[in-house]
């Protein structure tokens, strides 16, 4: 009697060739989706590759500092959108910036308190899990104030799927075409000035994520910070070439769609509809308030509608920088948010849970 052969699955492959099939499907979508002009095709391309491997029961994992190196190259990048003239536009929209992000906060909240009713989840939990904030900080600290980090994680990311692609898929149904590219990236040929200006901004991205290790978003938000501000003051010329930035893209993408595993999705697969339908619903109740405060600012409705969109600072960033939309003010008004979700997180998931009790 022949003896059945074992069936060939991702699981089953070494991890050499994981990581070979891994980065030669995530690159080639990615590079796919670029020639179709879908905004942010190189970050969402790898992204959705990468939760296939991970659902499929792929053993590998990023690093989480190739994750934060990634986040500080998108970090310089936004830093060269970041003019003299564009930090004057956005101090003169503050009070409009401050009543968005308590909007979006608010907004979460009322959402949270129906995930709570709908699908059973504990009400800190769920406070977590649908803050707007930036994913990786919000796990952790959902673990650290006694969440369940599985369920906070699922959520987070979940959002995010939802959140990029309703983004891109906004942008190509406006008509924006994916073409950053050329604005904001150089191709590097073998002069020294070119090589030069590229050590300057590695050293500064590395830099940004020795100084940002402790702080929320840091990976992001410090290299952004030095970036703009040594831009600013003339120390330094940002040049990021297209290779790097299409590296720095698919590494995020990577990092988030291998944290789907299987057992991770057979934990929460019963409440699985409920988190996409609460990320839906907040996704959809912000961008209302996104044509409302567009008209309100005088903004246009793409850009507001980033600003306001509940999903990671990197991702809208590189959805904003892709599509020419204002990267000044997508990246302050989510930049205000995170720091409003952290600091107003605790009392949130207490209220939540009171309210729930």
């Amino acid at each position: 009697m022949s003896r059945a052969l074992p069936a060939l699955s991702v699981a089953t492959l070494p991890a050499a060739v994981q990581w070979l099939a891994l980065i030669i499907t995530a690159g080639a979508t990615g590079q796919v989706l670029r020639y179709w002009q879908l905004p942010a095709g190189q970050f969402l391309g790898p992204m959705l590759v990468a939760i296939g491997f991970g659902v499929s029961g792929a053993g590998i994992r990023l690093h989480r500092q190739a994750f934060r190196m990634g986040q500080g190259f998108v970090g310089l990048l936004v830093a060269h959108s970041m003019t003299l003239g564009v930090l004057v536009s956005l101090g003169q929209s503050w009070p409009e910036m401050l009543f968005a992000t308590l909007l979006t906060v608010l907004l979460s909240a009322v959402v949270a308190l129906g995930t709570v009713r709908f699908t059973g989840i504990p009400g800190n939990t769920a406070a977590w899990g649908t803050a707007p904030g930036a994913a990786s900080a919000m796990v952790g600290m959902a673990e650290d104030s006694g969440a369940d980090p599985r369920v906070v994680a699922t959520m987070q990311y979940v959002r995010v799927v939802c959140v990029v692609m309703i983004g891109a898929l906004v942008s190509r149904a406006l008509g924006v075409e994916n073409g950053a590219s050329a604005a904001h990236v150089t191709t590097l040929g073998w002069h020294v000035s070119s090589w030069l200006s590229l050590c300057e901004c590695v050293a500064v991205a590395v830099l940004g994520l020795m100084l940002g290790a402790r702080v929320p978003a840091g990976a992001l938000l410090v290299p952004l910070l030095l970036g703009s501000a040594l831009q600013l003051s003339g120390f330094l010329h940002i040049t990021l070439p297209d290779w790097l930035l299409a590296t720095a893209y698919g590494v995020i993408g990577c990092y988030i769609g291998l944290r789907f595993d299987r057992p991770t999705i057979r934990y929460v697969w019963k409440r699985l509809p409920g988190m996409i339908g609460g990320s839906m619903v907040l996704i959809l109740l912000c961008a209302g308030s996104a044509w409302l405060l567009a008209d309100m600012m005088n903004k246009d409705f793409l850009s507001m509608f980033l600003a306001t969109s509940p999903g990671g600072l990197d991702s809208m960033a590189i959805i904003a920088v892709d599509t020419h939309s204002d990267v000044g003010l997508v990246l302050a008004m989510q930049t205000l948010r995170l720091f409003a979700v952290i600091l107003s997180g605790s009392f949130v998931a207490r209220q939540i849970i009171r309210l729930t009790a």
